[in-house]
């Protein structure tokens, strides 16, 4: 297979162009090449006879004066992204002088082509007796970075931390059997780490690197009786006991057993877990970095969790009595206290308190009421009896957080004004390549200038993707959250208020067995199933 090819003659009558047919399947002439080396090369000619002459291979004639005949050529083509370049060959007059391999190299070192020259292919053209005129060859070639992994943790015991407790036959919640524990034994591995691959450099066909994405590299956190192997991807367990994962950290610890917390243990402050056999008495403090399990009674008192809170025979805040847990709260009952739970929260009834739940809010045990107060929950409220007969102020409210929305209106700015940096930077480096593609001479501030603003580009480039992968992320959770809801399986009573993404409604009459959702920006009542 051949394309065809046109070539410059002299005859007796002048100088004219043969118009060579394709062999073989080969692509025919184009005549926009043909004029445009034609009006690179100051001829004159009929556009008409041009055509004819294209479309039926022949011979035309320019001038009636015999030019001077014109050397072998070529056009080089850059692509944009400067990963390839492709060269197409023109014959020379009849009997007109040969390009050399080596003027070829010298013209590819002048526009600054230096990696990935495919020269076996360029000499093959220049050793072949019949070259393939007006035929696409590629020149260079670019390498195109390959792309690195990030760290990768594996962990080797149950990092589950929203385990739910089970539901007896009679309705309550079994806080006995919650099976939250991770059991360790000494010298157990407890987690690997895949080291980052960092991937490998590319190259334009101008010698350019080109960076292949950020890894992130990722390390082991842990705490005490943990201990690292020699090449730092291995932990082991350097005790018997029990493994947490809080925040990425690992913990193993004997978990730390008191009868009570009152003035023969003063406030604890341990970095595992903490387990009270007995109560916790009015106006101490117990703060855990893993979980908190208290098997008798909190009184009044502040208790902080890393993971979560546990209390089997439940807590009357008196008022100041506070829970805070990175996890999950569980709690035969919550009286006059403040919770607040990262993950969900599960009690058979509240009574006069304020609770957050990051998850949802669970009051499904025997009695099952919410009575007074504030429940907050991100997903949802899963409630028996809500709001009371002798009108207690209750609030109960799902949806979307407000720093949430603060922050997608934050992003949607910050997207915007960096799509609008680029496009001010952009005009100005296209501008340049194509200069650059011209083979124009570039001055060393103009370089400079140009590199900086490359530098720019790419930083504003990064921070665009990662605000579009976040903004991404809070659009999905936002979404998610307009089908917060509010599930009753009982009784809901007037004087009940219920907030659902910031839209509210006064409960005006009794109601039974029903969900509250956002419908059309407001909150309206449905059947449960």
């Amino acid at each position: 297979m051949k394309n065809g090819f046109f070539q410059l003659e002299d005859t007796e009558n002048g100088t004219g162009v043969r118009i060579h047919g394709p062999l073989d399947g080969g692509e025919p002439v184009r005549m926009i090449e043909v004029a445009d080396y034609l009006d690179a090369r100051g001829f004159s000619y009929d556009i008409a006879k041009l055509k004819a002459v294209c479309d039926e291979p022949g011979f035309l004639l320019l001038s009636e004066i015999v030019r001077p005949k014109e050397r072998e050529s070529y056009y080089l083509y850059i692509a944009e992204d400067n990963m390839s370049a492709t060269i197409r060959f023109y014959a020379p007059t009849v009997g007109g002088e040969l390009l050399t391999f080596d003027e070829l190299m010298k013209d590819f070192k002048y526009r600054y082509i230096e990696y990935g020259i495919q020269e076996e292919t360029l000499k093959e053209f220049f050793l072949s007796k019949d070259r393939p005129y007006c035929t696409d060859i590629i020149a260079a070639k670019g390498l195109e970075p390959r792309q690195g992994r990030d760290a990768e943790i594996q962990y080797f015991f149950n990092t589950d931390i929203n385990m739910k407790p089970a539901v007896k036959e009679d309705g309550s919640v079994d806080f006995f059997n919650l099976n939250t524990v991770s059991p360790c034994s000494r010298n157990q591995e407890l987690a690997r780490i895949i080291p980052a691959d960092d991937g490998d450099y590319g190259f334009n066909v101008k010698g350019e690197r080109l960076r292949p994405r950020e890894v992130k590299k990722g390390y082991l956190k842990y705490g005490r009786n943990i201990d690292i192997s020699e090449d730092h991807l291995s932990i082991f367990s350097r005790v018997d006991g029990h493994v947490t994962l809080v925040d990425g950290k690992v913990f193993v610890s004997n978990v730390l057993q008191v009868e009570n917390v009152d003035v023969s243990t003063g406030n604890i402050n341990f970095d595992g877990s903490v387990e009270v056999n007995g109560n916790v008495t009015a106006n101490f403090e117990v703060r855990a970095k893993g979980n908190i399990r208290v098997k008798g009674v909190v009184e009044g008192a502040l208790l902080v969790a890393g993971g979560d809170i546990i209390i089997d025979r439940g807590v009357n805040g008196m008022g100041k009595g506070v829970l805070a847990a990175k996890g999950n709260i569980i709690s035969k009952f919550l009286e006059n206290v403040t919770a607040s739970a990262g993950g969900y929260v599960s009690s058979d009834s509240i009574l006069h308190s304020k609770v957050f739940a990051g998850d949802e809010v669970n009051v499904s045990g025997k009695k099952g009421f919410i009575t007074g107060g504030h429940v907050v929950a991100t997903n949802a409220i899963n409630v028996k009896t809500l709001g009371s007969q002798m009108g207690a102020a209750t609030v109960v409210e799902v949806g979307a957080r407000p720093e949430v929305k603060t922050r997608y209106v934050e992003l949607q700015a910050e997207v915007e004004e960096l799509k609008k940096v680029l496009s001010n930077i952009e005009p100005t480096l296209n501008n340049f390549d194509a200069k650059k593609n011209t083979g124009i001479k570039i001055e060393r501030e103009t370089l400079k200038h140009i590199l900086t603003l490359r530098q720019l580009h790419i930083q504003k480039s990064t921070e665009l993707d990662k605000a579009l992968k976040e903004l991404e992320g809070l659009s999905a959770l936002l979404e998610n959250k307009n089908n917060a809801q509010v599930a009753v399986q009982g009784d809901v009573f007037p004087g009940t208020r219920v907030v659902i993404s910031e839209v509210s409604m006064v409960i005006q009459k009794p109601a039974t067995y029903c969900r509250f959702v956002k419908r059309f920006g407001d909150v309206k009542i449905i059947a449960f199933n």
